[in-house]
């Protein structure tokens, strides 16, 4: 079988639209020759790769696995270009990286200013996702780099330990649960709690605990940041489990408590995620030797 680059770019420019003529529009052909060079396409590897109806295109089995490779295969032309340009311009190339919310409000931006400062060629596209999305964005190539918090299962990465983490109940000097030096997530559920918005990997990781508990997390309000949280906490609204970086930071300037968190939980490893750290442009792996040797700055968690 014989593809060219340019058949596998057109796929995944169909494959992530909604409809074929979509999909034609953002390569730069017809519709007709975007059918054409599709069919083709399934022609040679012998089977179907898309169900066309009136509504768009959608994916078969067989089109999701080729999907996977084309994305590997793209993100790897990148490479290349990127490691050779390196040659001629000097520091060059471009990263995405998915994290989980505390690498992207946390650590990740003070030592990616450092990193973007000395590479001036570089640029990042950092994005806060879900665990299971970052461990299968790394898994098809959709990320260069991946931060999680917790066990990994992903046949096919590589784990590289970043630190050990921790998360802590941050509550007012006055709350009934100050005095306490330790507390389970159960004793917390009699207060309300000031909890990360909605699809940030802390929320979904703490409200996924307590409903194994059979309970519903007791929440007064939502916020965007962990600073956010520790003023509400502060001003009395209610109690909040936070990394323990963050309530190191914000106890500097704000009347916080912090008690432990009596669950096994509440302790775990971060860890960078990559699929093969050798094949990496060195743009990337320039950036996980930083990380690694920063790794001991700061404590945190999500």
């Amino acid at each position: 079988m014989h593809f060219e680059i340019a058949d596998m770019r057109l796929f995944i420019h169909v494959a992530e639209s909604p409809s074929l003529t979509q999909g034609a529009r953002r390569a730069h052909l017809s519709p007709a020759a975007t059918s054409a060079r599709i069919k083709a396409l399934e022609n040679q590897l012998g089977t179907r790769l898309l169900y066309r109806d009136t509504r768009g295109v959608t994916l078969t089995p067989a089109g999701t696995k080729l999907l996977q490779h084309a994305r590997l295969i793209m993100r790897q032309v990148d490479y290349v270009k990127a490691e050779f340009a390196e040659y001629g311009t000097g520091s060059f190339g471009h990263i995405r990286i998915f994290a989980n919310t505390t690498a992207v409000t946390e650590f990740l931006p003070e030592v990616l200013v450092g990193f973007l400062t000395q590479h001036p060629g570089v640029t990042v596209d950092l994005q806060e996702r879900l665990s299971r999305d970052i461990v299968r964005g790394v898994l098809d190539g959709s990320a260069d780099l991946g931060f999680i918090a917790g066990p990994v299962e992903a046949s096919g990465l590589e784990v590289l330990h970043y630190s050990t983490d921790r998360l802590l109940l941050a509550l007012p000097k006055n709350h009934p649960l100050a005095k306490e030096s330790e507390v389970t997530l159960s004793q917390t559920l009699a207060y309300q709690h000031i909890g990360l918005h909605e699809g940030s990997t802390l929320f979904s990781f703490v409200s996924a605990q307590v409903e194994r508990l059979g309970g519903t997390l007791p929440l007064r309000i939502q916020v965007s940041s962990y600073e956010a949280i520790c003023r509400m906490i502060e001003a009395g609204v209610g109690i909040g489990i936070i990394p323990e970086s963050a309530a190191e930071r914000h106890r500097r300037t704000m009347e916080l408590v912090t008690v432990h968190l009596k669950e096994p939980w509440a302790i775990r490893e971060r860890s960078m995620l990559v699929r093969e750290l050798d094949a990496l442009p060195g743009c990337v792996k320039e950036l996980v030797a930083i990380l690694r040797k920063s790794k001991n700055s700061e404590p945190t968690q999500d």
